[in-house]
């Protein structure tokens, strides 16, 4: 008998049977790939803004712990304007342990024309930086001009474009790679640059500097650990001895989005855990309620010729086939989804929230596709195991 036909054509026939078990495997796939998105978007995002940050101190004024949540400033991103005399980047250098303590200059827009809300202008030292510059590295090697700026990924504008911040044109010069984080929103120029948009937001009436002399201010200093010093040693030193000021590491507050994000990563994996095999249990016994409709086909067919291990080929055949259809549909809608609600996700969440490069997406796809084969050709098993030993004599003579 040439049977390899048969199972295609049982599935068209009965294509109301077929679409539920595939819409079955679907929903179990979509959950598998879903969650596995999202929980490595999370962990992507978590490692970009760890090497975003670079610093393994960062050193703020100590006015700005009492105005502004330091963890919201300097790990997500939110707009902030806060200042401290230069000086202290001489004070926080000098301090043993320290291999490098660079200043940055914070500007928070009240609206620009890139965007419908403020946006954080930071501004880095090209001279001793070593956090902006090898990130910003990737996408542009020049030097930085008077108003020059490098742009988030969500600021609105190609290469070459201008937009204005405080009556001031400046030129974009590079866009950044997505980071995951509210950084996306922000923009990169040098110290000069800054400086010279604070002069502009002072002489329009905006009043981000109390009485200071916008040269002779920073906003916060990143400090690098010299080999051999220990971090806890260096920012206790710091904390004794310069005072005014509120030092963090940034391993501290790196620990606490890594806790949120691994919490987060569990809930995520029990939720979307529970339902492929919640999904697995219905599929399951879904062919085996089908299986038990189709007793009277199979003992036709053993009249006919046909083998045990034919009729346990034919169900598996089907299983792999539906199973196959609806992997593909699951891995479609969860990449959609994923793809398309990204920014709500990580609004959402409140987490660093990036989606991981091609080859993980698409390896991701892979593992989910594989499991619903494996999932649906072994929920079949116990239907093609009873199927395969009917006895067609009493089965007919039952009908």
């Amino acid at each position: 008998m040439n049977l390899k036909k048969l199972p295609l054509q049982n599935l068209v026939r009965h294509s109301g049977r077929t679409i539920g078990l595939a819409a079955i495997v679907a929903l179990l796939t979509c959950a598998v790939y879903g969650g596995a998105l999202v929980v490595s978007s999370l962990q992507s995002g978590l490692n970009s803004l760890e090497a975003r940050l670079g610093a393994d101190i960062v050193v703020a004024p100590a006015t700005a712990r009492s105005q502004y949540d330091l963890n919201e400033v300097l790990v997500e991103g939110v707009p902030s304007s806060f200042y401290m005399d230069k000086a202290y980047v001489a004070k926080v250098a000098q301090r043993e342990g320290v291999e490098i303590a660079t200043p940055q200059y914070f500007l928070a827009t009240m609206k620009a024309g890139c965007c419908a809300m403020p946006v954080q202008i930071i501004g880095f030292d090209p001279e001793t930086d070593f956090t902006v510059k090898p990130w910003i590295a990737r996408t542009y090697g020049g030097e930085l001009g008077m108003l020059d700026i490098i742009a988030g990924c969500n600021i609105s504008g190609g290469v070459g474009d201008q937009i204005q911040f405080y009556g001031e044109t400046c030129t974009i010069v590079a866009k950044l790679a997505e980071t995951g984080t509210s950084m996306d929103n922000a923009v990169y120029g040098s110290g000069d640059t800054v400086k010279h948009l604070v002069e502009a937001a002072v002489d329009l009436g905006f009043s981000p500097l109390a009485h200071e002399d916008p040269q002779q201010v920073v906003s916060t200093i990143m400090v690098k650990v010299a080999d051999g010093h220990s971090v806890e040693e260096v920012l206790g030193d710091i904390k004794l001895h310069v005072r005014g000021v509120s030092a963090v590491a940034t391993r501290t507050m790196t620990s606490d989005v890594a806790d949120s994000v691994a919490g987060m990563s569990g809930v995520i994996q029990v939720v979307f855990g529970i339902i492929g095999v919640l999904a697995v249990i219905v599929l399951v016994v879904a062919f085996l309620v089908v299986g038990r409709h189709r007793t009277r086909e199979f003992a036709v067919l053993r009249v006919l010729g046909a083998s045990k291990r034919m009729l346990s080929g034919i169900v598996v055949k089907e299983a792999a086939i539906i199973s196959a259809a609806g992997a593909l549909v699951g891995v479609a809608i969860a990449l959609v989804v994923v793809l398309s609600f990204n920014g709500a996700l990580e609004s959402a969440l409140g987490l660093p929230f990036l989606l991981p490069v091609v080859a993980t997406i698409a390896l991701l796809a892979l593992g989910a596709f594989a499991l619903a084969m494996v999932a649906g050709c072994g929920a079949s098993f116990a239907s093609a195991t009873r199927l395969s030993k009917v006895d067609p004599g009493q089965t007919l003579r039952e009908e």
